[in-house]
């Protein structure tokens, strides 16, 4: 490449990354000042008199989020940010590190000093990136779905706190749809047979699947609309830039019947979902009726919403497009920019890449590389979904142009279990930075679920702040004294043993779903695989168990010691099945009951109860905010069954299943145990008869427990029984010998 052609791509890229970070909050530097400090009285009480907050963009002259942090004469801090979050950050970054204060999902931890400590001269804090990205649009589904407001001003704050600056804000958007398609002619029963379940809405909105979980009542469109406003003034007020839905495609079967004379592909199946419930209608993007009900709805958006200029939209998501013609998908990208700017002509497009990365046999760079060129370069930005593990940006050249966010995704479904990837997170963003050309304008967050592993987001949303990587081992231990408010040398030594173990995955390619046999059908075929060596695991829980009597008034540590012991019983899950099949190989019926019925009656009913022992391990909890959202019993029965579908069946006839699973108190016993219960019993009746086991016939009897699950109508603790030390204390005496032993 010659010196000329080098100097025009350097001059593209500078000007493609221009477009992009022209976004800005139209919020003013008094009204973020003030929602700052909102969030501290939130936080801190009345101790919020003992800090000033001052927003003064031009603190930054560069765009890049800068923080400034001083002590004063009076004993109080002063902080300055160049936005509302980088204040807000700021002011965390100082609880952190001066106070050894913690905030995250599964408690907070704020014993502030008095007085405050103070801050030798003035201490710049800033961001190498532009942007700071959360969420993903599952995370809506697996998590979000049943809040109300309090929760979501709680997650609002933690977003301020953490940096976060860019998010989706997808809330209510159904209800406008309603409005779109009444405008169009179609009649509420065919947008009725549209929209999918409150717990499956993020699939309807890629095109994945309709009407499985609905219909969607009115109260639903009433609450969530009334939701997105308040999330929307929140986030606007914190300086955050909130990415709101365009259109896809996507299209009800009743627009057909309107509009016969369309180009309408109807896809394929998505994921053992029958056409009944998939094989979505798409929209030819080349069809004059796309712009139209694109701009209409967009339209619809920004009356209601306003905007920031910056929308999201999937096509293709895990399903293959009609045509793998570069010309088609430069053209389907350039019909839906197109829907965008007639509404905003200064519209920038965010989408997901994990299309690249879930079908690859499809996406050749021929392909990827028409669909990204369909928009001018610097009119979108591609959030690298997965690049802690399958990083996209490196074989496309930084995306072809266009700009891109690093994001770690980290966790699938919202399940539970220890994981995390902490190398590659710590080296990944750095190295995607300095990539030749790089196109990277952000570091992002997006996990399908969230309240889960806070560790590892913790240092994420850190790392967007620093310059190089950090020292883990060390990190770890300041981790631990922030989580807990002192220092404890076993604790310190615990979370090393955690991060160099079970918080560091370095197998390639592997896809952090929970794959413990506890949470999945039996079978004599179970995948057991592990990433970590287990004795540092157990290493860690010994150390935390002795730690306990002294540090159970924290809540924080109380979740810890419940989430490691929950880890632990998971390992054993594994060495019990694999002694339940050697002895049914073997034809050891005496092994077979042994094994089967300590896991069954004894090792399953202790995690039972260690999880009804924490608030954070309840499945009456998920429950009770379903039901809650209800005005009425029909609708109460609806949403309950939406939010027990998904965590086991995901679908009617288990399409998905368990791929939402959770080790929830409720959970465990009444469908996990209940599972290897019949496991083992059948195993039992086919050594005593002489008959194979047969796995399909043990999946008719099993589905009907799975299904019953569904319906059975229980309700469950929403508030924790039990003393989580003894319980917690009993299992380590009982299982640990026998784990060191299993393990060796």
């Amino acid at each position: 490449m010659s010196l000329t052609q080098i100097f025009l791509v350097l001059c593209v890229s500078a000007a493609a990354l221009c477009d992009v970070t022209r976004l800005k909050t139209s919020s003013s530097e008094h009204a973020q000042a003030r929602a700052v400090y909102g969030l501290l009285r939130r936080l801190v009480g009345n101790r919020s008199a003992e800090f000033t907050v001052k927003v003064h963009k031009n603190l930054s002259w560069d765009g890049l989020d800068v923080c400034e942090l001083r002590s004063t004469g009076d004993n109080k801090l002063a902080v300055t940010g160049s936005s509302g979050v980088a204040a807000a950050s700021g002011l965390y970054s100082y609880f952190k590190y001066f106070c050894n204060c913690h905030v995250s999902w599964s408690g907070d931890q704020l014993d502030l000093h008095r007085p405050l400590p103070k801050v030798s001269g003035v201490l710049r804090i800033s961001t190498p990136h532009r942007f700071r990205y959360y969420q993903n649009v599952c995370t809506y589904s697996y998590s979000f779905v049943w809040w109300d407001w309090l929760r979501w001003e709680r997650e609002i704050d933690w977003m301020a706190l953490n940096g976060i600056n860019l998010a989706l804000a997808f809330t209510g958007q159904e209800a406008l749809w309603q409005e779109v398609y009444h405008t169009l002619g179609l009649n509420q029963s065919e947008i009725e047979d549209f929209f999918s379940g409150p717990a499956f809405l993020a699939w309807n909105r890629m095109g994945n699947m309709f009407r499985f979980g609905g219909p969607l009542p009115q109260s639903w469109h009433v609450n969530q609309l009334l939701l997105q406003f308040k999330i929307l003034t929140r986030m606007r007020s914190l300086g955050m830039i909130p990415v709101l839905p365009a259109f896809s495609g996507n299209i009800p079967k009743g627009i057909l019947r309107l509009f016969p004379e369309a180009k309408v592909t109807r896809l394929g199946p998505w994921s053992n979902f029958n056409c009944s419930m998939s094989c979505s209608y798409l929209l030819d993007p080349r069809d004059p009726l796309f712009l139209q009900i694109g701009s209409l709805y967009l339209s619809q958006v920004v009356k209601q919403f306003g905007t920031d200029h910056i929308y999201n939209t999937d096509n293709f998501n895990e399903m293959t497009p009609p045509s793998s013609d570069p010309a088609y998908l430069s053209a389907v990208s350039r019909s839906v920019f197109a829907s965008m700017t007639s509404v905003d002509p200064q519209a920038i497009w965010l989408m997901q890449g994990w299309l690249f990365f879930s079908d690859q046999t499809f996406w050749k760079p021929e392909q990827i590389q028409a669909l990204l060129h369909g928009v001018p370069l610097g009119r979108m930005i591609i959030l690298d979904l997965f690049a802690e593990t399958e990083p996209i940006y490196s074989s496309t050249k930084s995306f072809y142009g266009q700009p891109f966010i690093w994001c770690m995704l980290q966790n699938f479904g919202g399940n539970s279990g220890l994981f995390g990837t902490v190398e590659r997170i710590n080296s990944g963003p750095f190295e995607a930075l300095s990539f030749p050309n790089s196109t990277m304008v952000g570091i992002g967050i997006t996990p399908e679920g969230i309240e889960q592993n806070p560790v590892m987001f913790e240092l994420m949303s850190e790392l967007a702040w620093r310059k190089e990587p950090v020292n883990l081992a060390k990190w770890a231990s300041l981790y631990s004294v922030r989580r807990y408010g002192s220092m404890h040398k076993n604790l310190t030594t615990a979370w090393k043993l955690l991060f160099s173990s079970v918080y560091n995955c370095t197998v390639p390619h592997y896809k952090n779903h929970n794959h413990s046999p506890l949470v999945r059908r039996p079978s004599l075929h179970m995948n057991t695989g592990i990433w970590y060596d287990p004795a540092y695991l157990y290493k860690a829980w010994k150390l935390i168990i002795e730690e306990a009597p002294s540090l159970m008034s924290k809540e924080t540590f109380q979740y810890d010691l419940v989430d490691v012991t929950r880890q632990a019983i998971e390992l054993l899950t594994i060495s019990f099945y694999h002694s339940i099949v050697d002895a049914f190989q073997k034809k050891n019926l005496t092994e077979l009951m042994t094994a089967g019925g300590v896991l069954v009656f004894d090792l399953l009913p202790e995690l039972s109860r260690l999880l009804n022992s924490n608030h954070n391990f309840l499945l009456g909890v998920w429950l009770e905010r379903a039901r809650s959202l209800s005005v009425d019993e029909k609708e109460a029965q609806l949403y309950d069954m939406n939010a027990r579908n998904q965590l086991t069946l995901w679908g009617p006839d288990g399409e998905i299943l368990d791929y939402a699973n959770k080790e929830w108190g409720g959970l465990v016993e009444d469908y996990y145990a209940q599972r290897w219960g019949l496991f083992v019993q059948t195993l039992v009746k086919c050594l005593n008869s002489g008959q194979p086991f047969k796995q399909d016939a043990f999946n008719q009897a099993v589905f009907q427990i799975e299904k019953g699950f569904i319906y059975n109508g229980r309700k469950y603790p929403t508030q924790p029984e039990g003393d989580t030390y003894e319980i917690s204390r009993r299992i380590f005496l009982k299982y640990y010998p026998q784990a060191l032993n299993r393990f060796s």
